[in-house]
């Protein structure tokens, strides 16, 4: 049976939404994918600031914001589909939203984009709040791209997604996964301060120094003790870990150098930690996706961190590395279709497997 889908995501770092059009074939229960088309539309400073100041909105606007940015993403997918001639080849959408609250241990958790109105704006069928079920049974909701790296990337021992938060996943029986730290929405806000979007390649931080007496403090967050499943917030880089780092009066530079060591400390803590749990692993390779494999500094003190540890550091093609969520949006979006499970209880610590998502018929019967 062959899908063909469109998976949308708006990742924590706010650098834009993730387009990708995929197409899922299923033979005697195994998967194979292919990414047809893919794009990133960089949201404009309006757009940036709407999400980034959402979560201090009143309830009214809010939900005005939930409805307006559900629009908005019709619309782009609406442009996505005209700008690469898919008219009448996409079966169906799959949208996660961008994440404003996310309280778990409330049985809450939310993102903006109202599926109805991409429904309405695209007049296809739309499935949206894909983490409310697994949350709802007792889960973190996240990670929730383990799924698609089961079915579909089976051939690596870890997955390492570096977004605006570090998540891994462990390849193992039952599967594990959980969010590491925050990551690229920290290193971007310490960049903004000179002028840029994002360090290119982390250059800037590899002429920075580590400041130690920092990177003990950042290594003691109260977080990086829980066992796993765990998950993080986005407010937990930009509350918690950003004050941190301006308090300690840290040049830019540094505190870029400083933050790297970070996020590779907690990779390789979180590794060990995975090791020591379950033994017998064999091939000792670790994918990396995510904005941050294309910083280059990063990646290179990853691989020599991990090197000791004899696991291979493996960076995929440019298409894989930046749309790998998108198009696992798409392919949990096709197992809703089906009405099969889509999010694994043992990543998120739910009660049991589930089936999430809504579904929007935005086309006529």
């Amino acid at each position: 049976m062959v899908y063909r889908a469109i998976g949308v995501m708006s990742g924590s770092s706010l650098d834009g939404l993730d387009i990708a059009f995929a197409e899922f074939q299923e033979n005697a229960g195994m998967w194979n994918y292919e990414i047809r088309q893919a794009a990133c539309y960089p949201y404009d400073e309006t757009w940036n600031e709407k999400l980034r100041s959402a979560t201090s909105l009143n309830s009214v606007n809010y939900q005005l914001l939930h409805v307006e940015y559900g629009h908005y993403i019709g619309e782009q997918i609406n442009r996505f589909i005209e700008e690469h001639g898919l008219q009448y080849q996409v079966a169906l959408i799959a949208s996660h939203g961008h994440t404003t609250f996310h309280i778990p241990l409330k049985k809450m958790t939310a993102q903006l984009g109202d599926g109805a109105s991409i429904a309405a704006e695209t007049q296809l069928p739309v499935i949206s709040d894909l983490r409310a079920l697994d949350v709802a049974f007792g889960g973190q909701g996240a990670p929730i791209v383990p799924i698609g790296e089961k079915w579909l990337l089976g051939d690596f021992d870890f997955f390492l997604n570096l977004g605006g938060i570090a998540n891994i996943s462990f390849n193992s029986e039952p599967y594990i996964a959980f969010d590491i730290c925050a990551a690229n929405r920290v290193l971007n806000m310490l960049i903004n301060k000179e002028g840029k979007d994002y360090d290119d390649r982390g250059e800037m931080a590899e002429r920075g120094e580590i400041n130690f007496e920092l990177l003990q403090k950042l290594d003691q967050l109260d977080y990086y003790w829980q066992p796993y499943p765990k998950s993080l917030a986005n407010d937990f880089g930009t509350n918690i870990v950003y004050p941190m780092i301006n308090h300690s009066g840290c040049k830019t530079k540094d505190a870029l150098r400083t933050y790297v060591e970070h996020i590779v400390e907690q990779i390789k803590i979180a590794i060990t930690n995975l090791v020591n749990d379950k033994a017998q692993y064999t091939h000792r390779k670790l994918l990396v996706t995510g904005g941050g494999a294309f910083n280059t500094f990063l990646i290179h003190r990853l691989t020599e961190e991990l090197k000791q540890m004899q696991i291979a550091v493996v960076v995929p093609g440019e298409k894989l590395i930046q749309y790998k969520e998108a198009m696992i949006m798409a392919f949990m979006g096709v197992l809703r279709w089906r009405q099969e499970y889509n999010v694994i209880s043992s990543v998120t610590g739910a009660t049991r497997d589930s089936i999430g998502g809504a579904l929007w018929i935005g086309q006529e019967a």
